[in-house]
């Protein structure tokens, strides 16, 4: 029997506790929250008219309440703030201008299959110096989906996404998958407010707690 996703309010308070005592940081990191599509582009469309373009930007809204309430906060920032569509090669040179130390590009997936669930985390399948990290990091991130909010892991994957291969050369990079918006159980999942904040507690506490053991190429 698959696992069913955890209870959101007990998964919250036990992340938030974890937040609380961890948030005192000697570190800043500067990071690219990408929520796909946008505007026009409604990205895959689920069971209920749930949009994965809605689903995505509030999840990386919901992380920058996260960030905006540290003492010492890092400089995190969004390809888009609202329901505007930004092509992929601006959001692309954002990347590449700010040097990051991580991007993440935040998407839902979608299949003919009702059955196909759980999250999956891309890289790129191009060379690049951050290869080794970026596996272990995505790796770290689908475990703590697992153990946190119950999420199946589809394993870490390459691609030749443009994000991901457009700045292969430049700064590290993944693509999340966050669940499939055909799938009952996790649609009904990210119908809800609480979900998004779950959601957000776990990828913000996973990538700033594993980003701090290591330091990007030239730096």
């Amino acid at each position: 029997m698959k696992n069913l996703l955890k209870n959101v309010s007990l998964v919250i308070l036990l992340l938030k506790m974890c937040y609380v005592f961890g948030q005192e940081v000697d570190f800043k990191k500067i990071i690219v929250i990408d929520p796909g599509h946008g505007g026009k582009d409604s990205g895959a469309i689920g069971i209920k008219g749930i949009r994965e373009k809605d689903v995505v930007l509030q999840v990386a809204r919901e992380i920058l309440k996260l960030n905006e309430e540290l003492e010492n906060p890092h400089a995190i920032y969004l390809t888009r703030y609202n329901d505007t569509l930004i092509s992929l090669s601006d959001r692309t040179q954002l990347v590449k201008a700010l040097k990051v130390d991580l991007f993440i590009s935040l998407h839902c997936n979608h299949s003919d299959n009702p059955n196909a669930r759980g999250v999956e985390v891309f890289v790129t399948n191009q060379q690049s110096d951050y290869a080794e990290d970026l596996v272990w990091l995505a790796y770290k991130l689908q475990a703590a989906l697992n153990k946190q909010l119950g999420f199946e892991s589809r394993g870490v994957k390459f691609a030749n996404f443009h994000m991901l291969r457009e700045t292969a050369g430049f700064v590290p990079g993944m693509l999340l998958e966050l669940g499939f918006l055909s799938n009952g159980d996790e649609n009904e999942y990210l119908l809800k407010h609480k979900s998004m904040e779950a959601l957000a507690l776990v990828i913000w506490d996973s990538l700033i707690e594993n980003l701090g053991s290591y330091e990007r190429v030239g730096d």
